[in-house]
């Protein structure tokens, strides 16, 4: 679904960035990881397995949304959302997503932190108990002890899930989510019939491969599956914050997302179609507290509008975008091949690198 729940997620995103720029240990080598020669950890080394056998999923992990950064709904047509979800968005959205709970409230991530929370988190193991932590102070807790999902339960920030072994995949099922926070970054809201399905596979050491299939009949006309990645975040360790700031912060947003898109429609510049087509392809963003994992984000030419992570980039110059929430720049060679982007958001510049055209 391309419009409206990507069209303002680059401000969301912006927003959700800098709580926990810099927050890692320097220098903590993990210990027991594999390494290559040259001392990084072998992220294609076998997948550890515990003392009964199965997969260890033990680690610190970078989430890897790929073309599902930010909302659930990228491959969903409008009508796939039921009318009050979408006007529900789109309110949010034109607020500038000041109301989001959990980035302004401080509330948990509620289900997104299984999606899209771009931050580190922690998977610990045992045989009957699955814990993640992340580095905002929410957790989950998965129990493998063969219990059934409770039939009267009250509903929580997080949830209810239990887990079970289907070879080696975890099957992870969440029900039980208070309704207050929101489904994804995009304003997607959930009711508490919400249903989250998760197989988790740890393929190799380094990589995870997640399929979420999330079932909320009033707001999806079907169930919506995605396909998600981690990678092993090696020799840091987790380290907390807290947004007691951002609440603050909530009074300074003013205006909304239609002032904003009409302040810089007036300084827009008409760009040749075929020089935005040379500009598609994927890019490689490294977020400051999680550096070794590729977050990869699609640029993309719908027409002649150009499009990153499925958000507008209104073009100020030939190379000089606004979107994702600040300024975007398009930096080339001495040959004029593309080479990476700068974005530039209120908390500095991030440097997302050309990996595919």
């Amino acid at each position: 679904m391309r419009a409206p729940l990507t069209t303002v997620f680059g401000a969301v995103l912006a927003m959700c960035l800098s709580p926990a720029a810099g927050a890692q240990w320097i220098k903590l080598p993990t210990p027991g990881v594999p390494r290559t020669p040259n001392g990084d950890v072998d992220l294609s080394a076998p997948a550890p397995r515990m003392p009964d056998g199965k997969p260890d999923l033990s680690g610190i992990w970078g989430w890897q949304p790929g073309r599902y950064i930010g909302t659930v709904a990228a491959d969903l047509k409008p009508d796939d959302v039921t009318p009050w979800a979408r006007d529900l968005v789109a309110r949010r959205m034109e607020g500038l997503g000041k109301d989001d709970p959990s980035n302004f409230g401080c509330l948990p991530q509620g289900p997104r932190m299984n999606l899209f929370a771009p931050i580190p988190a922690k998977i610990v193991q045992t045989r009957q108990l699955v814990v993640i932590l992340s580095e905002d102070l929410t957790y989950r807790q998965i129990f493998l002890d063969g219990r059934a999902l409770p039939t009267n339960l009250d509903p929580s920030f997080m949830g209810y899930s239990i887990g079970k072994w289907d070879g080696d995949t975890l099957v992870v099922e969440t029900i039980g989510f208070k309704d207050r926070t929101w489904l994804d970054f995009s304003g997607l809201p959930h009711t508490e019939a919400l249903h989250i399905t998760e197989r988790i596979r740890r393929t190799t050491f380094g990589h995870l491969q997640i399929e979420e299939t999330v079932d909320d009949p009033a707001v999806f006309k079907k169930p919506v599956t995605v396909m998600l990645g981690a990678q092993f975040v090696p020799d840091t360790e987790l380290l907390e914050f807290v947004c007691a700031e951002n609440e603050k912060s909530r009074a300074h947003i003013v205006g909304s997302a239609a002032e904003l898109m009409k302040k810089d429609l007036e300084k827009a510049v008409k760009v040749a179609p075929e020089i935005l087509a040379t500009y598609v392809g994927v890019y490689d963003l490294r977020l400051p507290e999680n550096p070794t994992t590729p977050m990869l984000i699609p640029m993309t030419l719908d027409g002649d509008h150009l499009l990153l992570g499925g958000g507008p980039l209104v073009p100020f110059s030939e190379t000089t975008f606004s979107g994702m929430g600040g300024r975007v720049e398009v930096v080339k060679d001495a040959s004029g091949a593309v080479t990476h982007l700068l974005i530039r958001i209120v908390e500095g510049e991030l440097k997302a690198v050309r990996v595919a055209k």
